[in-house]
């Protein structure tokens, strides 16, 4: 049966009037969905509670940790000075510390010693042979102004006197030459310190320059630290440092002196600093120096502040409309209450209560920080039952 224009005009108005509410309901809908958007993007919305603090330029005591080498403040060679000899005997060995002038080593001097008396006694028929001269040169004028003599012999007489005396001059000057070298034959120590190594034995034939003994003088150590090039210009001679090894366990220190010259490669330069003491330290070991800079402005965060994410040293910056970012620091020295870090510009908010719990991005509500004695009392206060 065909539907009747009454029937047609009433489903028509009921699909309209579904059509007018389902559009209705639509648009309430929207508006509150904008209405909660807008609401959760507002200042002091819900999210986690957190106090911030500023980053501030502060003044505090550095030190720099560095680390390298023990050497010797001076090496000083020993070396023979004569040639040809047998070492007879030798009176030191490493790690022996010796005096200035201390014999080290004895050289056969057996020879030596028959050529200096041999040269002794050139020079007393020097001396004798000049005393002879010297009288027939006195007689020879004496008789030339009398007239008795001529001026030929008187001459002679003096050509006679001059040659004695050039040879006396001549058997000295062996005689010196041969002294020096006997003495030589004994070598000793140049300077006061210490024997780090030996290259004689008993029985060998020496050499002319050829070295036998490295001492440190005075037996004095330093420590070559390396210290990277940002870290350099803070370095001043005369600053204090401790120096210490797992070893030999750690004594004190002064800069001695900052070179000039910094590596290409590794980017480090070199300060010197003389060991107080040896302490046990040996040439060659490897040792870490704390050097004392001094106070030095830096930027601080609170402590709190200091968190490590995947292995990395960061803070939380608050950002616009209340979120955070997490933002990756260098830590160059903690304390208790302030960490100097490099990473962050003074006056940058960074959250301090509450930073654990938060991921990069979070949206927070800040609140002011509590005091430190309400923040101990409330830690302190018991649990409610």
């Amino acid at each position: 049966m065909a539907p009747t224009p009454s029937t047609r005009l009433l489903r028509a108005s009921t699909l309209a009037l579904s059509l007018a509410l389902g559009l209705s309901v639509a648009a309430c809908g929207g508006g509150e969905e904008k209405k909660a958007a807008e609401k959760s993007d507002a200042p002091g919305a819900s999210g986690p509670t957190v106090t911030v603090a500023a980053a501030a330029m502060t003044n505090l005591p550095r030190i720099i940790t560095a680390s390298g080498s023990v050497t010797a403040w001076e090496e000083v060679p020993v070396g023979a000075e004569t040639g040809g000899l047998v070492a007879t005997a030798v009176y030191v060995d490493e790690g022996t510390y010796v005096r200035q002038g201390q014999p080290l080593v004895q050289l056969n001097d057996a020879l030596l010693r028959a050529q200096l008396r041999q040269q002794q006694a050139g020079v007393q028929t020097a001396e004798a042979n000049l005393a002879r001269d010297d009288a027939a040169l006195a007689r020879a004028q004496e008789l030339k102004e009398r007239g008795f003599l001529s001026q030929a012999s008187l001459d002679t007489a003096l050509a006679n006197q001059r040659a004695a005396s050039a040879n006396l001059a001549s058997a000295r000057a062996a005689l010196s030459e041969t002294q020096t070298r006997l003495s030589q034959a004994t070598l000793r120590a140049p300077v006061s310190g210490l024997i780090i190594s030996r290259s004689v034995t008993r029985g060998q034939i020496v050499q002319a320059g050829a070295e036998m003994f490295r001492m440190v003088r005075d037996g004095r150590l330093e420590l070559d630290a390396q210290v990277p090039e940002t870290e350099l210009a803070l370095i001043r001679a005369g600053q204090s440092a401790t120096v210490s090894s797992d070893e030999v366990g750690q004594t004190t220190g002064r800069v001695r002196i900052v070179t000039p010259e910094v590596n290409a490669d590794t980017r480090l330069g070199v300060a010197r600093i003389a060991l107080a003491g040896s302490g046990g330290f040996r040439p060659g070991m490897f040792a870490k120096a704390q050097i004392d800079v001094g106070a030095q402005p830096t930027i601080t965060v609170p402590t709190a502040s200091v968190l490590y994410r995947e292995n990395r040293a960061g803070v939380y910056v608050l950002m616009t409309n209340n979120h955070v970012r997490f933002q990756p620091v260098t830590v160059l020295s903690r304390a208790e209450d302030r960490t100097s870090v490099a990473g962050v510009n003074a006056g940058t908010q960074v959250v301090v209560e509450g930073a654990g719990f938060l991921g990069d991005g979070d949206r927070v509500n800040v609140v002011a920080a509590r005091p430190p004695a309400a923040a101990a009392a409330a830690s302190t206060a018991p649990a409610a039952r």
